[in-house]
């Protein structure tokens, strides 16, 4: 037992390496203005290249779970990070936004989502009994990869200029998720069985599809997700805009994102095993609807305006921890990292949304009203969803419903 909870340490350890490196892309934003200082270019297609790994992110979860089958996990995730690694040093070679599109946004974001899933939810499975927290610890360290790396980053840029940055940003990404690779270990079907709570049965990802309850989740992945990462994308200009501050205070807002993110995630995740994690995701949607409501409609002061911020850049750290977990609990563990794949495309959807929308609608206020209206319907979702059963299920997995229902929330 002592010798299985020591290497379930150096999983943890090493899951913690990789997420830290993986959530350094998380600092982009501090790439954009020298970039178009450097080269001209203009301002809104240098900021493109993130919504370009955004959606290469999520889009690799599709395929991850497969990949980790055919060369199994350690392999995949060293592979990740040298793509990823050289992906960014080919960043400080660039000299087109073509090219940065490509290495910068495809092949960066591919490899960080790849890594993502597979080593978040291989820790999954070496703790079944604590799902929200292993998840929380993970989820948590990649938000504070992205917290270390604004003030690294940052530093990197000032004192060699944008180019050397990337090369030197490259290298120390590449080492950490390889060098984390090396700890990690694959977690067997035969040790998810050890979990006092689990799931009626292991779906596929195509016997997931025929259930309700797959779609049911993905809306509320997908309402999350939109509220919080198009506040993180507009969050400096709401500040400036709808609370009339001076545009470093508002900047401010910026680094309180990254830290209630970060926060959310830790709590949140532990919270979930005590009360359930429906629940948990419930409370969430009625805090944003809440705090979005506020932005919204009432006039904004220093105090308010970063309570609201805080209050949803917390939920939705809650949020994107908690899901994995969900997913385990609904469909089971052990196709978990290709099921989560499939619900995580809310992710990339949730990024494009919450923009298309402001254009479409014409700005803040009438996309914080789609995304009240939207976390409401969701919250309703979370009263009544239920996880899925077969009716050729045995009556003494069927008993067990309630007590699945109970940890649910």
């Amino acid at each position: 037992m002592k010798e299985r909870n020591g290497s379930r340490l150096l999983i943890v350890i090493g899951t913690i390496i990789v997420q830290m490196g993986l959530g350094t892309i998380y600092t982009w934003s501090l790439f954009n203005q020298p970039l178009v200082d450097k080269f001209g270019w203009d301002i809104s297609a240098t900021a493109i290249t993130f919504s370009i790994t955004s959606f290469a992110l999520a889009f690799a979860t599709l395929f991850a779970g497969k990949l980790q089958d055919k060369w199994g996990l350690r392999r995949l995730i060293a592979i990740a990070g040298i793509f990823l690694g050289g992906g960014l040093m080919l960043s400080s070679q660039v000299s087109s936004l073509w090219m940065l599109y490509l290495v910068a946004g495809v092949i960066v974001g591919f490899a960080d989502g790849t890594a993502y899933i597979t080593s978040l939810s291989n820790l999954i499975k070496w703790f079944p009994e604590k799902k929200g927290l292993i998840s929380g610890i993970s989820v948590g360290a990649y938000g504070t990869g992205s917290l270390v790396f604004k003030y690294l980053n940052a530093s990197f840029i000032e004192s060699f200029g944008v180019s050397t940055a990337f090369l030197i940003w490259g290298i120390i990404a590449l080492a950490m998720v390889v060098g984390g690779s090396f700890l990690l270990k694959e977690a067997q079907e035969v040790e998810t069985k050890t979990a006092s709570v689990t799931a009626q049965k292991n779906y596929t990802v195509k016997e997931m599809l025929k259930t309700k309850q797959a779609y049911l989740l993905f809306v509320i992945f997908f309402t999350a997700c939109m509220s919080g990462l198009y506040l993180i994308g507009i969050v400096k200009d709401i500040g400036v805009s709808l609370a009339t501050l001076d545009v470093a205070t508002a900047a401010n807002a910026v680094a309180l994102v990254a830290i209630f993110n970060t926060i959310g995630r830790i709590i949140l995740g532990a919270l979930s095993d005590k009360v359930g994690r429906i629940k948990v995701v419930s409370g969430t949607l009625v805090v944003t609807a809440i705090a979005v409501t506020v932005l919204n409609v009432v006039p904004l002061n220093f105090p308010l305006f970063f309570a609201c911020v805080a209050a949803i850049a917390f939920c939705f750290g809650g949020v994107i921890t908690v899901y994995p977990a969900i997913v385990a609990d609904f469909f089971g563990l052990k196709n978990q990292s290709k099921n989560y794949g499939i619900i995580y495309q809310g992710f990339g959807f949730g990024a494009l949304a919450g923009s298309m929308i402001a254009a479409v609608l014409g700005g803040f206020h009438a996309t914080f009203t789609v995304i009240t209206i939207l976390c409401v319907i969701s919250f309703v979702i979370t009263l009544i969803i239920q996880p899925p059963y077969t009716k050729t299920e045995p009556k003494e997995k069927k008993a067990r419903r309630p007590e699945l229902a109970n940890r649910l929330g």
